[in-house]
């Protein structure tokens, strides 16, 4: 009765399938970064520091995203550490910036300097801080994906640790001396 908790071609799929899922969320990441620097720049915040700030978040979001996809591509895991660093960072404080908006956003529209209309602001910031709630899930589910990721590598590793489970038949026991076969 040969039971095998997971087969190679079954975990070589899942491995695959998961490096896929966290390709597509890092690309998701990049375009809504993308976007909301776009709309921080239609406000017209280029004068003020606090709209520096945001893009500069924003910046830093897409070039962890881009990070995270040449480091999952490349495979080399000794930026693991870095990224997931980068990457948690920018959650918190993409979710600061989404609560900051929905809480207070005439004050925050206030704050940015905007030549915008009050109206016409107060939209565009919650665009944004909509895709600022959307960069916070993401980043999460990148984290957790990467997570995944280094466990596959290190299961999958070259190192000799690999570790599968897997219950034997008996008739595989027969070989093996008395102490092994219990």
């Amino acid at each position: 009765m040969g039971l095998s908790v997971q087969s190679n071609s079954v975990a070589e799929e899942s491995h695959k399938h998961t490096h896929k899922i966290f390709l597509l969320c890092n690309y998701i990441l990049l375009g809504a970064a993308s976007a909301c620097i776009f709309l921080t720049l239609s406000l017209r915040l280029i004068p003020s520091l606090i709209g520096f700030f945001l893009i500069l978040l924003h910046i830093l979001t897409i070039s962890g995203a881009i990070f995270g996809c040449a480091a999952a591509s490349s495979g080399a895991g000794k930026w693991y550490g870095a990224h997931m660093v980068a990457t948690v960072l920018t959650a918190i404080f993409q979710g600061s910036v989404s609560v900051l908006i929905f809480t207070r956003t005439a004050e925050f529209l206030g704050n940015l300097k905007s030549y915008v209309r009050e109206e016409d602001g107060i939209v565009i910031l919650r665009l944004g801080g909509g895709l600022c709630i959307a960069i916070f899930c993401l980043e999460w589910v990148v984290l957790t994906l990467a997570f995944f990721l280094k466990y596959y590598a290190y299961v999958d590793g070259d190192d000799g640790m690999k570790r599968r489970a897997k219950v034997q038949d008996q008739e595989d026991l027969k070989d093996w001396p008395w102490p092994f076969q219990v």
